[in-house]
């Protein structure tokens, strides 16, 4: 006889009886706003306009939103159906569909963690920048002093005051790639305070988190409309959306191409 897969109210919440209900969110707004932070975020902010600047504007953008259709939308619609439908983590769906599946959730669980070091990263030269704009003037917009006082850093007048504070003053990098060079104080703190905030978002699981999302998921969409504003009122705004909307044909290394906008797809939707 033909098994029937009971509906989704008459599953259990777990395979061993007796155990706890799995935490909810308080409501669909929390549901919502948690899916759209995780939809929208650095990757997609950071490098969208600048593979639209490299690859021709609207040359990137019209292959991107195709396959923002044919993949980003199939993977996540999956995503989301499997995780209400089962009601398990990541590697747990997976072994409930098949056990031969479950390294699929293992490397999910690995590649999350590898990207929230790698965000984090970022979120930290963020932090940083934030604690350094409370100067006037920002210690970015002009070149330090010499040793003597009698002029500007050398090194700094030969590139720029933003380049300079970046690699010199941020990263402190060394000459060599082979000297390790020593830890940066003030990026441990930023680092730490990174986490530090991720743990108190979590710390109550879905409680905590249902309410942070009320912030995190919000202020940058209020930062990228000031964003927005400020960029338009810039001379020659107009000729940067008419690059943006133009596709440029003349546009080199196509199979590159492709993996960019197939990737950044994954990005969108797939962005942690």
């Amino acid at each position: 006889s033909t098994r029937l897969i009971p509906p989704p109210g008459d599953m259990p919440l777990s395979k061993n009886p007796g155990t706890e209900e799995r935490p909810k969110w308080d409501n669909k707004v929390q549901y919502l706003l948690t899916c759209i932070g995780f939809a929208v975020g650095i990757g997609n902010v950071w490098r969208f306009p600048y593979l639209c600047q490299i690859y021709g504007g609207g040359a990137f953008l019209i292959p991107y939103l195709i396959a923002l259709v044919f993949e980003g939308l199939p993977l996540l619609y999956l995503e989301l159906a499997i995780g209400q439908r089962l009601r398990m983590g990541s590697i747990g769906v997976w072994n409930g569909i098949s056990p031969v599946l479950g390294g699929v959730g293992i490397a999910s669980m690995v590649v999350s963690f590898l990207v929230s070091l790698f965000y984090n990263t970022i979120i930290a030269w963020v932090l940083w920048y934030f604690f350094n704009s409370f100067q006037n003037p920002l210690p970015w917009s002009q070149c330090p002093l010499n040793a003597n006082q009698t002029g500007y850093s050398s090194e700094c007048e030969k590139s720029t005051s933003v380049n300079y504070f970046w690699y010199r003053e941020t990263l402190n990098l060394t000459e060599d790639i082979e000297i390790s060079g020593s830890l940066q104080w003030w990026m441990v703190i930023s680092l730490a305070t990174a986490w530090l905030v991720i743990y108190i978002c979590f710390i109550r699981g879905l409680d905590s988190m249902g309410k942070a999302v009320y912030v995190t998921a919000t202020f940058p969409y209020l930062v990228l409309t000031i964003f927005l504003i400020r960029a338009l009122t810039l001379p020659g705004a107009t000729d940067g959306l008419v690059y943006l909307f133009t596709p440029d044909v003349s546009i080199k290394h196509p199979i590159k191409l492709r993996s960019r906008y197939w990737t950044s797809a994954l990005f969108l939707f797939l962005d942690f």
